[in-house]
């Protein structure tokens, strides 16, 4: 079992995920993190931490997707282990429907 990142991060990309995690499996992306599912140990401590509660474990139904771009991603994008500010503009996008289709970026964030 590993954990995901769901598309309520897009735009929102907060990371007090990335703090907690003591295996450092977060990848970040321009607008959105990823979780490596090879290197995340289960833990757990990531999904309460996340504001937008965009963090769900992989045994949540329908989540193939999402476990699907956490692990395309986190090949190309760099690693994250330090905590940033998240955008300006966050809580705008919080809780917005159809984020992936409307926003997603392909292109990597700049990681530590």
């Amino acid at each position: 079992m590993t954990y995901v990142v769901t598309d309520n991060c897009i735009k929102c990309k907060y990371m007090d995920c990335v703090e907690v995690c003591p295996v450092d499996c977060f990848y970040e992306g321009e607008n959105m993190l990823v979780i490596h599912p090879d290197e995340c140990i289960d833990c757990g401590v990531c999904e309460p931490e996340c504001p937008a509660d965009a963090i769900k474990p992989d045994t949540d139904g329908g989540l193939d997707k999402w476990l699907q771009v956490n692990a395309e991603y986190a090949d190309k994008w760099p690693n994250i282990a330090t905590k940033k500010d998240a955008p300006a503009d966050a809580k705008q996008f919080d809780g917005e429907e159809g984020k992936f289709e409307k926003y997603f970026s392909p292109e990597p964030g700049g990681g530590d």
